[in-house]
């Protein structure tokens, strides 16, 4: 008989309960405990799994000695402090959420934290595992003959409301090149095989969240900016971000050229904000455009029904959980999200908001 891995969550909103529901359609793996504070998103992950067990502390969670693995998912500035409890208590392997970080003074904490921590530490970046972007991804260097030029395109909806309105602050989220966009520089670094070297950005707060305030504070989180990256082969790469453009029929569309042709990714939105006035949401495509002999080829990229259901990432929670449960169980060796994966996207994302705020070009040995 094989054995159910069981997973410990910390934190459980949003996309905690994300988690949950993909965890509920892998076989062999169960969610056994949560530690979430708030009684509304304790009710929600009750509804997922309904045998699942409440902790009143993460220190009491760590306390199930029947547990595999943890879950971080927790809002942005948790997941440091959450980082060290777990190594000062019980370290188990660990899927945290992104960011890793929000705070640069951080980052000689999570270098400590990574020296000495004795157990796996995957860093959740879901859009590596959206299948037009896995496909993308696979066929990348042939179709271009290696890449000169990336864009990265998102237009979107706005920020949805979180628990206790920590997205909505640049102090607590990071930042939205932080919070939103530690994904594209991931894939920026992984589809280039590059460090970069530069970052130039322009952005700013003009539609969304204007007349917001809580407790008295007025939100200052960005919704739109262009970031421009020079890595050190050569390459360049480019980020567009909208989030007030949710009409669009695609959310997501990244492009990559080099001699030999372009390709590209287009990745549809979740699918319960497509109006259903317009019939069947959008299929994920995948467009090879190569020089000669010219002709672009279509590619329709499905993804299967109940996976898309369980999430708002194009399925790609699912996948990541199938890999992070190869690392679990023992059939791989090392995360294949690693920690520095992690903090190099999030200090892309801070020398962006860096260069936005002090209108210059910044320089990445800043950050290292």
């Amino acid at each position: 008989m094989t054995k159910t891995t069981r997973y410990g969550i910390i934190g459980c909103g949003m996309m905690g309960n994300e988690h949950m529901r993909n965890i509920a359609l892998l076989p062999d793996a169960q969610v056994a405990v949560v530690f979430e504070p708030d009684a509304g998103m304790r009710k929600a992950a009750q509804h997922v799994e309904p045998t699942v067990t409440f902790a009143d502390s993460i220190e009491e969670l760590l306390g199930h000695d029947d547990l595999d693995c943890i879950l971080i998912a927790s809002p942005n500035f948790r997941h440091v402090e959450q980082l060290e409890l777990l190594a000062e208590h019980r370290a188990l392997p660990v899927l945290v959420e992104k960011p890793l970080f929000t705070d640069p003074d951080d980052v000689a904490r999570m270098n400590r934290f990574i020296e000495t921590y004795p157990a796996p530490v995957w860093v959740a970046m879901e859009y590596r595992y959206m299948p037009p972007i896995s496909a993308f991804l696979d066929a990348v260097q042939e179709a271009t003959g290696g890449i000169k030029m990336l864009t990265i395109r998102e237009h979107r909806f706005p920020f949805l409301p979180k628990v206790g309105n920590w997205n909505r602050f640049n102090a607590k989220s990071g930042g939205t090149f932080v919070e939103k966009c530690c994904h594209f520089f991931d894939l920026m670094r992984l589809a280039l095989n590059a460090e970069p070297v530069r970052v130039m950005a322009s952005g700013g707060q003009d539609v969304n969240h204007l007349t917001e305030s809580y407790d008295g504070a007025v939100s200052d989180i960005q919704d739109n900016g262009y970031v421009i990256v020079d890595f050190d082969t050569g390459a360049r790469a480019m980020l567009e971000l909208c989030m007030f453009a949710e009409g669009a029929e695609y959310q997501e569309e990244v492009s990559a050229v080099g001699p030999n042709g372009k390709i590209e990714a287009q990745v549809p939105g979740p699918g319960r904000f497509w109006p259903k006035h317009l019939g069947d949401a959008p299929v994920p495509k995948l467009v090879l455009s190569p020089r000669s002999p010219k002709g672009p080829e279509t590619r329709a990229i499905p993804v299967d029904p109940d996976i898309l259901d369980a999430g708002d990432h194009n399925g790609s929670t699912f996948y990541q959980h199938q890999k992070f449960l190869e690392l679990v169980r023992g059939t791989r060796a090392t995360p294949e999200v690693t920690f520095n994966d992690g903090k190099m996207a999030v200090l892309m994302g801070m020398a962006a908001q860096r260069s936005i705020a002090e209108k210059r070009v910044v320089e990445m040995k800043e950050f290292l």
